[in-house]
């Protein structure tokens, strides 16, 4: 059993939401991923999402784009995101990593070469977001045969036909997209949101989780009412934007999280 599996089967025996934190791999400096990442299990996390610097990150808001510019300066590429992740297994062989990004890294990369070394530094899954459902099922089938999986994302504005095949194909937890539009943007709509959940989860193959929008405790739990777990991502980024020291970053992010964790569990 994969880890991303063997974690949400926990989550489901123990009747836990899951808790996703995400963060740019490199801001808000090279030195303070790793310790950032082990502060976020530490709070509560049960996955990260570690997002991949990318020069033109067309599904995120301004908090996003910065932290991945700014991480992209300082030189973090794949190469770097990859060896944070294995730095990061050094201590934590157990919870589940699962790397955020866009198609053009992993294509320069090579997509063969990709999988195995993501795999061998520790990496459980990929969120591709500009790969097409329609057009990843041969990414998906390399993918699984390294043992990574490929996380699908779902919308709002996603077809009844679209969303049908993500629930038959979706592998370790399907990414539910709280409303449309980019990362740290817009207003949370925790009904409608949840209406689309309930059906989601009702016939998706793997756990559903709920990202954007989500900012604090009381939205965290709000949303975690219909989903299996939720993803904070731009509000995280925000606050650790200028602990470059990592023993600051890694102390802001536990403050951060904790707060959300203790939603969850009440």
């Amino acid at each position: 059993m994969s880890r991303i599996a063997s974690r949400f089967s926990q989550l489901k025996a123990g009747r836990r939401k899951a808790l996703i934190p995400f963060i740019t791999a490199g801001d808000p400096s090279l030195e303070a991923t790793v310790p950032a990442m082990h502060a976020l299990v530490e709070a509560g996390a049960d996955v990260i999402e570690l997002g991949v610097p990318f020069s033109d990150p067309m599904a995120d808001g301004p908090t996003i784009q910065r932290s991945s510019e700014q991480a992209l300066r300082r030189g973090a590429g794949l190469r770097y995101v990859l060896k944070a992740v294995g730095e990061f297994r050094q201590r934590d062989a157990t919870t589940p990593v699962v790397l955020m990004g866009y198609l053009n890294p992993v294509e320069i990369h090579g997509y063969e070469r990709f999988a195995a070394e993501a795999v061998a530094a520790g990496v459980d899954g990929v969120l591709l977001v500009d790969l097409p459902p329609e057009e990843a099922a041969d990414t998906r089938e390399l993918f699984s045969r390294h043992g990574l999986d490929l996380i699908a994302l779902a919308s709002p504005t996603t077809s009844s036909e679209r969303m049908a095949m993500l629930c038959e194909t979706a592998q370790g937890y399907l990414y539910y997209v709280s409303f449309a539009g980019v990362t740290g943007a817009g207003h949370l709509d925790t009904t409608a949101a949840g209406a689309r959940l309930h059906d989601l989860r009702a016939h998706s193959r793997v756990p559903v989780v709920a990202g954007f929008g989500i900012r604090d405790a009381a939205s965290a739990a709000a949303m975690a009412v219909e989903a299996d777990g939720v993803v904070v991502g731009s509000a995280l980024v925000a606050s650790l934007a200028d602990a470059i020291d990592p023993a600051d970053a890694a102390s802001r992010a536990a403050a951060f999280l904790a707060p959300l964790r203790a939603a969850l569990d009440a």
